[in-house]
């Protein structure tokens, strides 16, 4: 049909199961089976292509896939990999999707006696990211030597292949089972949607439209709650300055009690404990707090 986008994702790795999660909590179904790189959705006009993270930037620079869901670390590479103003001219990037965390760290063996990133000149830096290390050893001006690995990067300086690595670091517990240690981040990577950013046709555009916003009420939804409490009306102002991210609260007359008002809100922020400690101290009563499940602007 020629209103379908293509979307393509991480076959199998970090990013995999939250992107197929984003898609099913935007309402999109997805019919997976094992070993298939290429599946429909049964109730929205995309089709998902399933490969290796590192090839979907120049899936959609090439306008195979209209979307991808990718990592920045990749998008990053990809970009000073090939002509930087180029592939800005060719990807839009248009959201941070907030799973996917981690960073680029360079990490050298426990015993290596590290003080500043000047300690990392003259040395050799295994790594799957050359491009991201590279343009971070020229902002520092360190003349350093890079060597390109696919695997195994870890185990690089006990086989005395590099002095160092610079390598995606999680919770960083593969560094310290291979007697590692973190000495220096380069830059700090989630998961990303992009897209193609030659036009669409007009069917086509519709669909991506409502995709974008689809993800787009994920997102708000996941970093929003639904508060509800009764408020002094000599105190209201005071309270409705505490509601994190509230800019129009719904405010209600409450039957029975003329001296309190309801205040029904969407806070765009985390409510932690202090907030709603806060709230009681100022003389709020009766506060709750939800999870919003689904947000349209």
């Amino acid at each position: 049909m020629s209103n379908r986008i293509r979307l393509a994702l991480q076959k199998s790795g970090r990013l995999s199961e939250d992107s197929f999660d984003l898609l099913a909590r935007s309402g999109i179904k997805i019919r997976r089976h094992r070993d298939q790189l290429f599946c429909h959705s049964e109730n929205f006009p995309i089709d998902v292509l399933l490969v290796r993270d590192d090839d979907i930037p120049a899936l959609i620079m090439e306008q195979v896939c209209d979307f991808g869901i990718v990592g920045l670390n990749v998008l990053q590479e990809a970009s000073l990999a090939q002509n930087a103003q180029d592939f800005t001219d060719r990807v839009d990037m248009i959201h941070k999707l907030n799973f996917g965390f981690c960073r680029l760290s360079v990490a050298v063996p426990r015993d290596f006696e590290y003080k500043s990133v000047n300690d990392l000149a003259h040395k050799s830096i295994a790594t799957t990211y050359p491009h991201l290390l590279q343009n971070f050893l020229d902002k520092e001006n360190i003349q350093a030597k890079s060597i390109g690995l696919t695997g195994s990067i870890e185990i690089a300086p006990r086989l005395g292949i590099a002095d160092a690595i610079c390598d995606l670091v999680s919770t960083g517990g593969t560094l310290e089972a291979n007697h590692l240690k973190e000495v220096q981040t380069i830059l700090h990577s989630q998961a990303l949607l992009i897209k193609a950013k030659p036009a669409l046709d007009r069917d086509k555009q519709k669909t991506a439209d409502l995709f974008i916003r689809r993800i787009q009420g994920v997102l708000l939804a996941s970093e929003s709650k639904y508060i509800m409490l009764h408020a002094p009306k000599d105190k209201l102002k005071q309270i409705v300055a505490i509601l994190p991210g509230v800019e129009h609260p719904t405010l209600m007359t409450l039957e029975g009690d003329p001296d309190k008002i309801g205040v029904h809100a969407v806070c765009g922020e985390s409510v932690f404990w202090e907030t709603l400690e806060a709230l009681k101290e100022a003389g709020a009563s009766s506060i709750l707090v939800m999870p919003v499940e689904k947000m349209m602007m």
